[in-house]
Formats: structure tokens, sequence, C-alpha cells
């Protein structure tokens, strides 16, 4: 069974692909999205990451053997198993005959028409209305194929499906609004069945339809490109050279200088079109400005949670300085427990959505708790947020996974707040409440 890291940025589409078929061939796959694992434009860059993969560019794979793969499509098959792959030569090749088209008929006119909408692409009418007319044959031909058929290749998810699904999540998302997805209902049957799949939304979470075709706004795009220097006055006279030393130097040293020092600065990274749409996301407000200051510092007890020991450190420092004014406690429970399979695909469950809650980092903590074994467990957990108010309902980038928990607000003077805090943050305890013995445990922190 393959095992490895995959080397990406958050929200990648392109690396969707190869997590969704570790989660249907059970290969043991970690995400490195965030620092201090990986952060994209500076981890990519460095002499050991190019001397693996030359090109920089993610997603990336290396199995925990050494082996190396670049290129989403490659990286996916490497996961999957047979079934994904194909059972058959002619299924294969059906496969792969869906996993070309996705590159070579979907993602091209997709991008034209969906970039500009995000800002990161000067929009310009005739390409556009070009892209349109090419998504309408691409969503014939599939609605066409889908008439009489639930997946793309089989009875059952394939990596065509995977690889077509996830080049067209910008498109469903963004454009597709419901009049212009009107002549195709096979299609959306099928993208919706597919996203809706337990191991789709481990990794995607909720995926909502576009209600209303996204517009191209000129503002948005400018405020997207880079700021260039402003050029000097044309009546600015240049500038006299130092005296000294500085002034005897040949005008043909100071330019093998500058050209040298130009050399030795690392090249801009070459980011292709989706990469450029997820980076160039415009920086939100924080959904925290509005409370007042707290006492308690949450980096501070983190510090002692990581370094010290719990029970006799970091757990009393917590209740000495806790500000229940500023921060509560949340209890947070699956409600799907029967949906948990193999342990490992539970503890990938609960590292997706830390991933996808990395900017709430700084304002938030969490001890949660995989309990039972394979086929018989449950997750739940003990989360601390900044304010009174569930902090997922704070931020639209926050609501992937949350109400796939139930949630209860604990009283911090409580005896049994205290109680479930202590256990929950040192992983040790009667665990009275879930009746299932303890596995393994992960910190949001």
């Amino acid at each position: 069974m393959a095992a490895g890291t995959l080397y990406t940025y958050p929200e990648n589409w392109r690396a969707f692909k190869a997590q969704i078929a570790a989660q249907y061939s059970g290969a043991r796959l970690k995400v490195a999205s965030s620092a201090p694992a990986f952060t994209f434009g500076q981890t990519n860059r460095t002499p050991a990451f190019l001397n693996n993969f030359p090109l920089g560019k993610v997603p990336a794979f290396q199995g925990d053997d050494g082996f190396c793969l670049s290129e989403s499509n490659a990286i996916a098959h490497y996961l999957s198993n047979e079934a994904l792959r194909g059972s058959s030569p002619q299924a294969q090749a059906q496969v792969l005959q869906w996993v070309s088209f996705a590159d070579a008929e979907i993602i091209p006119p997709a991008s034209a028409w969906v970039f500009p909408t995000l800002g990161i692409m000067q929009f310009n009418k005739q390409a556009t209305e070009q892209a349109k007319e090419e998504v309408k044959k691409v969503l014939s031909v599939l609605n066409h194929h889908l008439n009489t058929r639930t997946f793309l290749v089989g009875e059952r998810v394939s990596l065509a499906d995977i690889s077509v699904a996830c080049s067209m999540i910008w498109l469903f998302k963004q454009v597709l609004e419901p009049s212009f997805r009107q002549p195709f209902p096979n299609v959306t049957r099928w993208f919706q069945t597919c996203v809706n799949q337990p191991q789709f939304k481990t990794v995607l979470g909720e995926v909502k339809l576009c209600g209303k075709m996204a517009q191209f706004d000129p503002k948005k795009f400018s405020d997207m490109q880079p700021k260039k220097d402003t050029p000097p006055k044309k009546d600015t006279p240049p500038k006299k050279e130092k005296a000294g030393k500085e002034a005897g130097k040949p005008q043909e040293k100071k330019d093998k200088k500058k050209k040298e020092e130009k050399e030795a600065a690392p090249a801009e990274e070459e980011m292709d079109e989706c990469e450029a749409a997820l980076a160039s996301e415009p920086k939100t407000k924080d959904p925290f400005a509005h409370l007042p200051k707290s006492a308690f510092v949450m980096d501070e007890f983190k510090r002692k949670y990581s370094n010290e020991d719990t029970l006799t450190v970091a757990v009393p420092h917590f209740w000495e300085h806790f500000d229940k004014e500023g921060y509560s406690i949340w209890y947070g429970e699956y409600k799907f427990p029967e949906e948990l399979t193999m342990t490992f695909m539970s503890c990938n469950l609960i590292m997706g959505m830390f991933q996808r809650l990395d900017k709430l980092r700084k304002n938030g903590f969490a001890s949660v708790i995989l309990f039972g074994g394979n086929n018989d467990s449950s997750i739940s957990g003990i989360w601390i947020f900044r304010g009174q108010d569930l902090a997922f309902t704070l931020s639209d980038d926050w609501q992937i996974d949350y109400e796939s928990y139930a949630w209860r607000k604990l009283d911090p003077d409580s005896d049994e707040t205290k109680t479930m805090v202590k256990e929950y943050f040192a992983w040790e305890g009667e665990f009275k409440h879930v009746g299932k013995p303890f596995n393994q445990g992960k910190c949001f922190k």
C-alpha cells in the first residue's frame, strides 16, 4: 500500500485528485500544505525540494520509501487501487480517456471563463463567449454519456470520475448557474453524486453549486495586480556619485556587480493558472476584530501545552489564566459514527478539518480524540474559541466541516467541564460519556 507526503497549497483542486484517490484506496497520505511543513513559494524553492522536484511545482508526492512523483494525474494514479484504475484493460483505457478529456477539453475553457471572475485574468468578451460554447459542448458530451450511467466507467466511482469532477469544481461553484445547468441534468446529477460520496466530502467538504453566474469585476482585477514602482519624474536630476573610492570605480565593475546580484536573487515563482487563482485570493477581514482584547494569551497556553507536562503545568495554567468573558469552551461530537470505517481514514477526516481551519489557529485551540477501532469508532473533542459564539459561523471559509458535528457550549465553572478539559487535553481518563476506549488524539493549535 502506498504511503507518503503530498506537498501542496490549501484548496488546490489538482491535489484533491490524489487526496480523494487515497481515501478510496486506503493509501496512507499525509498532506503538507501549511507552515512549518510546507509554505508555497518558499519551501518549493529550496535546493532540497528542487532536488526531488526540479520544476518546483505542486502537488508533489514523496513516498515514505523516498519515491518521488510530480504531475497530479500520475500521483492520483499511483495512490489509487485497481478498482479506481480499472479492473480490465478496456476499463483502464476508458479511465485514461476521461482523465485526458478533463485536461484537454474541460480545463482550458473552464480557466478562460472562470479566472476573469476571480480577478486574476483580464476579461475578454470574445474569449469568454467562446469558452462558454466550448463548455456547453463538453457538458453535452458528458450528459449524453451519463444518460444511462451512474458513473463514467463501470458501476462505481473510478479515477475517471475523480479527475473530471475535480476539474469541474470551479465551474460548478463559480459560473454554472441553474439556467445554464438546466439542459444538462445528467451531468449535475452525476457531479452531485460524486461530491457527496464520503470519500469526496472528507477532502472537499460541502460543495455548494453556483446560484448566480459570477461576473468580471474590474476593480477586483485591478486590486490583484502587482504594484509597480513609480518611475522617476523627468525633471529629476540624476544623483551625483559619492566621492572617494566609489567615484573612481569603473562603470563596468558596477554593472557586473548589479548583474551578479540580480542573478543571485531567487527567480519569481511561475505558478500555473489554478495556483495563481488560489494564491491571489484577497485578504478577508478578521472575524474577531470586533471583540475586545482579552487577558488570556492563547499562544502562551499553547507553548505550555506543547512543551511542558499537560496535567501538572498546562491544565493548571489554562484554568489560572482562562478568560471566560473573552473565550468560550465547546464540546463537539461527530454526528455520523456509522460512516467511520478504518481508523486511519477517521484520522484523515480530523486532520482534513484542521487543515481547512488554518486561519482560525490564532484564536482557537482543540483537542480531538478518536475512540474505538476499525468499523466501531467515534470522534469528539474540546474546542476553545475567542468570543462567546461558535467560531465557525463567523467566516464562510470555516463552515466546510462543522455541520457534521453536534456542538454544545460548556459552562467553564462546572465540574463536568473541568473533567472533560482535563481528560481531552491529557488524552487519558475515564471518558464516561463516550463508552469506547481511547485510540488516538489530534491537536489543533
